[in-house]
């Protein structure tokens, strides 16, 4: 079992407020190998704004046990990690075009809302893929770069569903 805790002092995402230690969850992590660990992830609360966050390594996407570079590998097509059911796979590649409009869209506001700096356009229609590479870059890792703000900023839509 290995604890995640952030060196840095870290504010609220959302307010920049204090956040205050208010307990651990257990989130299982899968890497591409197959070996699977247990973590122990810090949940905080805003003492401004009362939102909780949970303090997950960048390598994690929210909702999901898979590491980040293993999904992005399966849905971009460069590898297929070790022990992955074909039934997660499927479901991985249906949930990348619905999660790359959002997430352009997403990555577009903050960048404007924060001033980033964002690469320039051509004057063609562009896949989301192409809108969310411009901010945080295409390269290998782009996913948990595209995750890790929307997911600071509560902007993730959960892909939980109840039957």
């Amino acid at each position: 079992m290995f604890f995640v805790r952030s060196a840095e002092i870290v504010p609220c995402p959302c307010c920049q407020g204090e956040l205050r230690f208010i307990g651990n969850r257990k989130r299982t992590w899968i890497q591409s190998s197959g070996d699977k660990f247990k973590l122990v992830i810090r949940r905080l609360r805003c003492t401004d704004c009362n939102k909780i966050h949970h303090e997950l390594p960048n390598f994690l996407v929210p909702y999901r046990r898979h590491e980040a570079q293993s999904i992005e590998d399966v849905v971009m097509d460069r590898a297929m990690p070790v022990g992955i059911e074909e039934s997660t796979i499927r479901r991985w590649r249906q949930w990348l075009n619905p999660f790359a409009l959002y997430a352009a869209g997403c990555l577009e506001s903050i960048a404007h809302r924060f001033h980033w700096t964002v690469e320039s356009s051509s004057a063609h229609p562009q896949t989301a893929l192409h809108r969310i590479g411009r901010i945080v870059g295409s390269g290998v890792g782009w996913l948990a770069r595209a995750v890790r703000p929307i997911a600071n900023l509560h902007l993730w839509r959960s892909t939980r569903s109840a039957f």
